[in-house]
Parts: structure tokens; C-alpha cells; sequence
């Protein structure tokens, strides 16, 4: 598995929604601006998360988008998915012939664990998760004081 530009900026797009949807819709321009992403790239992330069903929009000058659920509610599992696809770390697709008893062994003992723990990582975490861990970090550097 090697994470991709889509899942990685996808993921961020979607922790400053969570930070400034509190209120009211955000414009993709707001979100793409503070993270440094394109807008037109935003729009294909945004797509894919809108047809999943994590997000919302509504069109227009107040429009923008908000997320579905709570934060608490969306994993960083389900974003990835999403945007990603399947997160295993081995294709077994382009093995047309089957395994043979070596790489079967390989496939149960290692790829199979490996595959486990990333799923439950990823999905062990969600947006409020990584709000609330952003707005530790940031109030970490407000703390500090100059003479």
C-alpha cells in the first residue's frame, strides 16, 4: 500500500472541514486556500466523498459543503477507502494461478496481519479524533510566552 496524493490531501480537506463546518457550509476555495491543494483537485476529492456520502453540498454564493455526520462519526478508514480503494498492503488480483503453500503461509502469517492492523488503526481513528489533536498542537505553540 502506498498512500496516494488523493488519499493523503483528501484527508486534510477533510479535518479543515471538520474544523470549519461547525456553523455553516465551506467553500472548497476556503478549504483549498488554508491547506495549500488545488481547487480543481479539491473538486475530484470532494466529488468522490459527496458519491460516498461522507459530505454534503449545496450550490450557490452561501453554499459550500459540510460533513454528513458528526465528526466523531466519519473514520479516517472510510475517508481513505473512499479515495484509496482497498488498503491492503499485497494485490491478490494479479494471481491468476492461486498460491502455492509458501506464499500462502506468507499471505496468512504476514500479509494478512499486517493488513489487520492497519484496518484497525485507520479505522480506530476519526475526524473529532484529529480535531481535537490539531487544536492541542496549535494551543502548544499559543503557549508559548517571549520577554
Amino acid at each position: 500500500m502506498n498512500m496516494l496524493t488523493k488519499g493523503r490531501y483528501g484527508l486534510r480537506a477533510m479535518v479543515d472541514l471538520a474544523l470549519k463546518s461547525v456553523t455553516d457550509h465551506v467553500p472548497l476555495k476556503s478549504i483549498a486556500e488554508s491547506q495549500n491543494i488545488s481547487e480543481g483537485y479539491l473538486e475530484h476529492v470532494f466529488s468522490a466523498l459527496k458519491k460516498a456520502g461522507l459530505v454534503k453540498s449545496i450550490k450557490g454564493p452561501q453554499g459550500g459543503y459540510i460533513l454528513v455526520d458528526r465528526p466523531s462519526q466519519i473514520t479516517v478508514g472510510a475517508i481513505l477507502r473512499v479515495l484509496e480503494g482497498d488498503l491492503s498492503i499485497v494485490d491478490d488480483r494479479n494471481n491468476p494461478h492461486g498460491d502455492n503453500v509458501i506464499e500462502s503461509c506468507i499471505k496468512f502469517h504476514v500479509w494478512k496481519k499486517i493488513d489487520e492492523s492497519i484496518n484497525s488503526i485507520v479505522d480506530g481513528v476519526t475526524l473529532e479524533d484529529l480535531v481535537s489533536e490539531y487544536k492541542r498542537m496549535e494551543n502548544i505553540g499559543a503557549e508559548m510566552y517571549y520577554i
